[in-house]
């Protein structure tokens, strides 16, 4: 019983112990606070990523796949997916509106052909269309009174889900980043440059077909109005990024059905040759979504089999008429594997993060150990007393052992509650930073600056002391600067929407950080115990009796 009544009271009668429990605290609360704001944007974007290409890929660049309607058929009936849809990937040039003049800006972009609808369903595609007016009402009364979703189109949704402009043509839907007519605001939302609202103009795309030998044949053109722009979350994505209907992506790379003509034959009495067969239409990716329950994992293997039973029964066919390829020329994914080079550096950097502040471990430690060493030392004639009355060496271990718990266990909470807090209002915090500093706040510190100078001549004059003068101008010292960084604050913004993608810092905390840091800084605590509480176990009694 002796152990824990001791422990109480030294941890109730100094201060010295709080120091270390508010060093424990701090420490836990950094880590937890850092690694959990990396996790939350790590998540945004796999969570981005899979936005766009669904739970498993199936992908063969170039040739394309022949046989993708049946492929998604099959992979249907199994029940382990809830949708599918055909691809074609390919790089091309994007000739756009703007400036004025004769000379237009081109860039490169990565151009997807879609079936707006199949997409949807296995992507959710159409909740990254930008330019809509938001269907709740609370949504629409957040909007800026200038935002231009107040004022769209009456037909602008329907035109998108067709994927039309409005001239009924086929249209394109841009990456948000793709015109340089919109600009990000401050609350992340959209502006755009009169007169480049993209929705009312055309841009000229151009491609060139590949054969499956490698050669480029001759480019085309196609001058598609500009239907919407979509915000998938990823910036890479958003910067170069096109879609367009899927019937003209495939007509434009030769990926459409097409006649095969017998070149050997004699041609007939129209001049044509024989025909022998039409080419099957060709996707370079197919896209699934898992059905519930479903693990991409599963719906990859399941895909797998699909693909190999089809592969056998037409593996008879001639390759022009649509054999499938070879397995191991087509690649099968999940989204995680597809979108690694996205976030495998982030996790790295995360893992890397969490190994370096474990350092912070070895603070605590030495913490402990330097504090609980000082009291060993002060309270030396204590020790001997226990000793003499009876106490044994493992008793005098254990006070100081259950010490260094006591202080692990309270700093780490404090510690977690701390990063609870500022993680879940870190939006709050910063963006009261973006704000001026109110009058009244560097008028408070200036007041407290004042009591705190007056203290100091108090602890002066009246109590001749020295520490607490010393004490109270150290305070006045850190008040007054903070009275001057507040008076001078005009707004800052480390996290600025208009430069970074995200509109929002992650609020969720890493509960699983967490618990490792709290074991960890427990562990080291009692580890910084150790030692001053094995010195205390050896001490002998008589020596420490005659210890002055």
């Amino acid at each position: 019983m002796y152990p824990f009544l001791l422990v109480r009271h030294y941890l109730t009668s100094r201060v010295i112990p709080l120091i270390a429990v508010g060093a424990v605290a701090l420490c836990v609360a950094l880590v937890i606070i850092v690694v959990s704001v990396m996790t939350g944007f790590l998540d945004m974007a796999k969570s981005s990523g899979r936005t766009l290409t669904g739970d498993v890929i199936v992908s063969r660049s170039i040739q394309g796949l022949p046989a993708y309607e049946q492929l998604i058929d099959r992979v249907l009936e199994t029940g382990a997916a809830e949708a599918g849809a055909p691809l074609v990937e390919t790089f091309g040039l994007l000739k756009m509106p703007y400036p004025f003049g004769e000379e237009k800006s081109i860039q490169t972009v990565n151009v997807w052909a879609i079936d707006p609808v199949r997409y949807s369903k296995v992507t959710n595609f159409d909740k990254t269309i930008y330019w809509k007016t938001p269907t709740l009402s609370a949504d629409q009364a957040a909007l800026a009174p200038d935002d231009p979703r107040r004022f769209l189109p009456p037909d602008l949704a329907e035109r998108t889900a067709a994927m039309t402009g409005a001239n009924g043509r086929p249209g394109a839907i841009l990456g948000i980043h793709v015109s340089i007519g919109n600009t990000r605001e401050r609350d992340g939302s959209y502006r755009f440059i009169e007169p480049w609202w993209m929705p009312m103009h055309e841009v000229t795309l151009t491609l060139a077909p590949v054969s499956s030998r490698g050669r480029i044949g001759e480019t085309r053109d196609l001058v598609l109005p500009v239907v919407n722009e979509f915000s998938s979350g990823v910036y890479q994505f958003d910067k170069n990024r096109i879609m367009i209907p899927l019937a003209e992506g495939q007509r434009l790379l030769r990926l459409n059905e097409q006649p095969i003509y017998d070149r050997d034959a004699e041609p007939g009495p129209d001049g044509s040759l024989p025909l022998i067969g039409t080419a099957p239409a060709r996707a370079t990716h197919i896209l699934f979504r898992a059905a519930e329950g479903v693990s991409a994992e599963a719906l990859r293997e399941v895909v797998r089999l699909e693909y190999e039973r089809l592969e056998r029964e037409r593996s008879s066919l001639p390759e022009a008429l649509g054999r499938l390829p070879p397995r191991a020329l087509v690649g099968i994914f999940t989204w995680e594997q597809q979108i690694a080079e996205l976030t495998g550096p982030v996790e790295k950097e995360r893992e890397m993060m969490r190994i370096l502040f474990s350092i912070i471990y070895l603070v605590c430690a030495g913490l402990v150990l330097s504090i609980f060493w000082a009291i060993v030392a002060e309270k030396t004639r204590d020790i001997g007393i226990l000793r003499a009355v009876g106490a044994g060496r493992w008793g005098v271990l254990s006070i100081f052992l259950q010490y260094g718990v006591v202080i692990g266990v309270v700093g780490s909470a404090l510690g977690v509650a701390l990063a609870h807090l500022v993680v879940t209002n870190i939006n709050s915090i910063h963006n009261a930073l973006g704000d001026p500093a109110p009058p009244w706040s560097w008028m408070a510190a200036i007041v407290l600056t004042a009591l705190l100078l007056n203290g100091a001549l108090w602890a002066t004059i009246v109590r001749d002391s020295l520490l607490w003068a010393l004490v109270w101008c150290v305070g006045a010292l850190a008040m007054g600067g903070i009275a001057y960084a507040l008076h001078e604050h005009t707004g800052w913004l480390m996290w600025d929407p208009r430069v970074y993608y995200f509109t929002r810092i992650p609020s969720t905390t890493d509960w699983f950080t967490a618990a490792i840091t709290v074991g960890g800084a427990i562990v080291f605590s009692v580890l910084g115990a150790s030692v001053p509480a094995a010195k205390a176990a050896d001490i002998d009694p008589v020596r420490a009796l005659r210890y002055e």
